[in-house]
């Protein structure tokens, strides 16, 4: 997937946009490497609570400027997402299975950036995802006027040696993440 992501410079303030929106382009091992030093100070869990919340905001904002930027409307929106996300390197994502009725989807990502650059680590390492595609879920169901709030967490993940039981040590060649209604409160 080539990445033909329109590229524009401010040449009085040198900020480069896409969409009309601020961007910052870092080298993937830079990228890495901070997340790993905030994952080691903070912990796992902390971290991917700090990473769910303000994941979920930016994929929520980024799907209103997106939306107004090419006049998309619904799961044109999410779709939009799943691709700049590709062409982006964060790896390959694409739905597996999406309702956007009930506000459930799978979404499958191969060749992630955070399983390709620690090929020996176990564990879940996309978690940083998450809240970016329950928060673009939000969005879509919200947009056509729903209330629903989902939530998202990886299934599987496409790590060597996987430590949680439904990935049987065995690994996989992709993650999986659930996108799913969160229950409501009585």
């Amino acid at each position: 997937m080539q990445p033909l992501v329109p590229i524009e410079v401010d040449e009085k303030t040198g900020v480069w946009t896409t969409d009309s929106l601020p961007m910052l382009y870092v080298p993937r091992h830079f990228f890495t490497n901070n997340h790993l030093a905030v994952e080691d100070a903070l912990g796992v869990q902390k971290y991917s609570e700090i990473l769910y919340e303000a994941g979920y905001k930016s994929a929520y904002f980024w799907c209103e400027k997106e939306a107004e930027k090419h006049q998309l409307t619904g799961m044109d929106v999410f779709d939009h997402y799943l691709k700049r996300l590709s062409q982006r390197g964060w790896g390959l994502f694409s739905f597996e299975s999406v309702d956007p009725k009930s506000g459930r989807a799978e979404i499958k990502l191969e060749y992630s950036s955070f399983v390709l650059a620690q090929p020996d680590k176990p564990g879940k390492l996309c978690y940083m995802f998450s809240g970016w595609f329950a928060g673009a879920m939000d969005w879509v169901t919200q947009e056509k006027g729903h209330t629903a709030h989902t939530n998202c967490g990886e299934v599987s993940c496409a790590e060597t040696y996987c430590t949680e039981s439904q990935c049987g040590g065995s690994g996989h060649g992709h993650c999986i993440f659930t996108v799913t209604p969160l229950p409501h409160k009585a």
